[in-house]
C-alpha cells in the first residue's frame, strides 16, 4: 500500500484517498455554518410559480399547455429542443398542480442575467399529481435505457451552466470513459447545498452515482470532497460502507480545502492529475463529471421516477434571520424564500444569486428559481461592500500566485486596455474561470474579471463580425462570378449568332426534303398569282 493509501487508511479508513494539490488558489472566510445549523427544510408550496423554460436564444421552444389550462404535478409543460447546438431536448415539468395563467418572459435567478420565457402557474393548493413509474432495479436497465429516463426527467447540470446530464452520459457511448467523478468540492464562500445534501441524503447520492456510472460504462466513480467537512465525509463512509455489502461502486477522494477547487478542469487535474488543454473535452481524456446534486437527481428520476421539479438551495446572508438550506420548488420567487427565513428589510443591501465570489447581483427579489439555482444571498451593507476605487498596478504579482489556471493576471490587464486581441489569446484569456481569485488578493482594488469579461465579449463579438465578413465576402464573389458568367454566355451567343444563320441559310444537299421543296414551290406560285391578281382587280376599279 503507498504511502497516500496508508495516511487514508489511518485517519479516515480504507475507502478514503488523498488527492494531490494544485497551484494557485485562495482560502477566504466560508460563510457556511450559518445555513448548515438546522436540516434541509421543505418549502412550503407558494401560490404562485413561475416556471422559467428558457431563453429564445437557447433553441426552439415547443409549449405543451396553453393559457387557462388546468395542469397536474409532473406533468410535462415544455420542451425546448438543443439539436441545433447538438444536443438533447429538455423538457420541464410542473413542480404542483394548477392553472396555466400566463405565458411570458420573466426575470430568472441565475448567472446569465437575461428574460426567458417562463411559464405562469396559479397553484391551487391540492397538489395533485400524475402517476409515477419507478425503476428499483436499476440494474435490470440498459445504459441506454438508463440515459433516456435521465433525458426525459430534464436532469441537467445542477452545480454550472446547466448542460444536458443526458448528453454527458451519451458522449460516453463514444469514447471509453476511466473515471466518473462525482464533484462534492463546494468551494465557494455561502453556499453548502451539496454539503447538507450528503450529510443527510448521502445514500441517495452514492445510489445515483452508481447509476450515473452504469449509464456512462465508467470504470471507476470517484467522490471528490473538501476536507474540512467531516459530517459530509462521515456520511459518505457510512452510505459506502452500505454499498459495499453487496458490491462497492464508489471511491472517496479527499482535495485540498481552497477555492476554487470545485472548478472541473482544477479538481481533474487534483484528483487524476491529467491536465485538460484549451478547446479539449474531459471525455477525450477518458472522465466525465457530475455533480452532487445531478447524482441524487438521477437517483429520483430511475428509483422514484421523479422528473427534476425541485433542487436544493441555500438561503443565507445577515439580512436573514434563520439561515438554511431548503428543497425549493423550481420556479419560487426569491423574495418568497427570503421572506420563510425572516429577511429583515432594512438590513438588506442586494440580493446575490450564487456564492459571494462567482455570484452576481439579482436586480429583483421576484426573479424566480430555476435548476441552476444553488444559493441566495441576502447581504447586507457590511456583508458585501462596494469594491473601491481602483488604484496603478504595483505588480506585486499575488494575482498570478492565486491564479488556479496559471495564468499572468498583469499582462491580460495590459492586453486588455489596449484590446491587443492576438496577445489575449496567445497569454490563455479563454482558459480563464472566472472566479475572482485575482480580485480578491488584488490590494490596487483592480477589477480584472470585470475587465476579462469584457474582453472576451470583444473577441466573440470580432469572430463573429468575421465571420458575416468571410460570409458576405463569399456571397459578393459568388456575385460577381455569375454576373461574369452571364455576360460571357450572352457574348457568346452575340458571336455565334452571325454564323448560325448562314448555316441556316445553307441551302440543304440535293435528294434531301424534295417532298418540302416542292410544296414551298407550289406555295409559292399560289402566293405569286394571288398577288398578281389583287394588283389587276385593283387597278381595274381605278380604270372604271
Amino acid at each position: 500500500m503507498s504511502t497516500l493509501k496508508q495516511l487514508a487508511s489511518k485517519f479516515l479508513g480504507h475507502d478514503s484517498v488523498f488527492a494531490r494539490r494544485t497551484a494557485g488558489g485562495i482560502q477566504p472566510p466560508s460563510f457556511k455554518e450559518h445555513s448548515l445549523r438546522s436540516r434541509i427544510m421543505s418549502t412550503p408550496i407558494p401560490p404562485q410559480l413561475t416556471i422559467p423554460i428558457g431563453a429564445e436564444s437557447s433553441g426552439e421552444i415547443t409549449r405543451l399547455v396553453d393559457i387557462g389550462e388546468q395542469v397536474l404535478k409532473y406533468q410535462k409543460l415544455a420542451v425546448i429542443s438543443l439539436s441545433a447546438k447538438g444536443r438533447s431536448d429538455v423538457p420541464v415539468h410542473a413542480p404542483t398542480s394548477g392553472v396555466i395563467t400566463s405565458i411570458e418572459n420573466s426575470i430568472v435567478a441565475d448567472h446569465s442575467q437575461q428574460q426567458q420565457l417562463c411559464i405562469n402557474l396559479t397553484v391551487d393548493g391540492h397538489d395533485k399529481a400524475l402517476p409515477l413509474e419507478p425503476h428499483t432495479n436499476h440494474a435490470q436497465l440498459s445504459s441506454a435505457d438508463l440515459v433516456s429516463l435521465i433525458r426525459d426527467a430534464g436532469v441537467i447540470g445542477m452545480g454550472g451552466a446547466g448542460f444536458p446530464a443526458a448528453d454527458k452520459l451519451r458522449a460516453c457511448s463514444v469514447l471509453p470513459i476511466e473515471f466518473l467523478i462525482i464533484n462534492a468540492a463546494e468551494c465557494e464562500p455561502y453556499i453548502s447545498a451539496d454539503e447538507a445534501l450528503l450529510r443527510e441524503r448521502a445514500n441517495r447520492v452514492v445510489l445515483g452515482a452508481e447509476i450515473l456510472k452504469r449509464a456512462s460504462a465508467a470504470q471507476r466513480c470517484l467522490i471528490a470532497i473538501e476536507d474540512t467537512k467531516p459530517d459530509a465525509i462521515a456520511a459518505i463512509k457510512q452510505a459506502l460502507q452500505n454499498e459495499a455489502s453487496h458490491q462497492p461502486c464508489c471511491e472517496l477522494v479527499l482535495v485540498p480545502s481552497k477555492y476554487p477547487a470545485g472548478s472541473e478542469k482544477q479538481l481533474i487535474q487534483c484528483v487524476t492529475g491529467i491536465e485538460i488543454a484549451t478547446g479539449q473535452h474531459p471525455t477525450e481524456h477518458g472522465i466525465v463529471m457530475h455533480n452532487v446534486g445531478t447524482a441524487y437527481a438521477a437517483y429520483e428520476a430511475i428509483i422514484e421516477g421523479k422528473p427534476c421539479i425541485s433542487r436544493f438551495t441555500t438561503l443565507c446572508g445577515q439580512a436573514l434571520k434563520t439561515p438554511k438550506n431548503f428543497e425549493v420548488l423550481i420556479g419560487t420567487a426569491a423574495g418568497f424564500l427570503f421572506e420563510l427565513c425572516g429577511i429583515e428589510a432594512n438590513k438588506k443591501q442586494k440580493s446575490i444569486v450564487g456564492g459571494s465570489l462567482m455570484g452576481s447581483e439579482l436586480g429583483n427579489d421576484k426573479a424566480a428559481t430555476c435548476k441552476t439555482t444553488n444559493c441566495l444571498i441576502a447581504a447586507s451593507s457590511n456583508e458585501l461592500q462596494a469594491p473601491k476605487e481602483a488604484q496603478a498596478c504595483i505588480r506585486c504579482g499575488y494575482c498570478a500566485d492565486a491564479c488556479p489556471s496559471k495564468l499572468l493576471p498583469q499582462q491580460l490587464l495590459a492586453f486588455s486596455k489596449t484590446l491587443d486581441t492576438t496577445q489575449l489569446l496567445e497569454h490563455g484569456l479563454l482558459d480563464c474561470i472566472e472566479c475572482g481569485a485575482c480580485d480578491y488578493v488584488c490590494p490596487s482594488q483592480i477589477p480584472l474579471v470585470s475587465t476579462y469579461k469584457q474582453s472576451k465579449k470583444f473577441i466573440k463579438t470580432r469572430r463573429h463580425s468575421l465571420e458575416y465578413s468571410d460570409y458576405w465576402q463569399q456571397r459578393f464573389q459568388f456575385r460577381q462570378y455569375r454576373v461574369k458568367k452571364e455576360k460571357d454566355q450572352a457574348l457568346s451567343r452575340k458571336l455565334n449568332a452571325p454564323l448560325q444563320s448562314m448555316q441556316a441559310a445553307e441551302p440543304a444537299p440535293k435528294g434531301q426534303n424534295d417532298e418540302a421543296d416542292f410544296i414551298s414551290k407550289e406555295q409559292a406560285s399560289r402566293d405569286i398569282a394571288a398577288a398578281v391578281a389583287r394588283v389587276k382587280a385593283r387597278r381595274n376599279e381605278k380604270n372604271k
